[in-house]
């Protein structure tokens, strides 16, 4: 390829590119503009969104093996 050709991928205009509303059939835009909703509130607050998200699954998880275990030694599961 000669200096003065450009790739066919470094002449693509990238600079005006939208998102998948410009594929999404006008029915379906609601439910599109909701999924859209979620993710710029997922791209805003990301950091305490996995944070919440982290500690509610370690407090279930802390809850259900309490709840294991009291079953375990007072369910009559085990005879001491």
């Amino acid at each position: 390829m000669s200096p003065q050709q450009e790739a066919p991928e470094d002449q693509v205009d990238t600079s005006d590119v939208g998102g998948l509303e410009e594929v999404v059939p006008e029915p379906l835009m609601p439910v599109w503009k909701r999924i859209q909703l979620i993710q710029d509130f997922r791209e805003a607050h990301s950091d305490t969104y996995v944070r919440v998200l982290e500690v509610l699954t370690a407090i279930a998880l802390a809850v259900g093996y309490v709840w294991w275990v009291y079953l375990y030694f007072f369910g009559g599961g085990v005879s001491l």
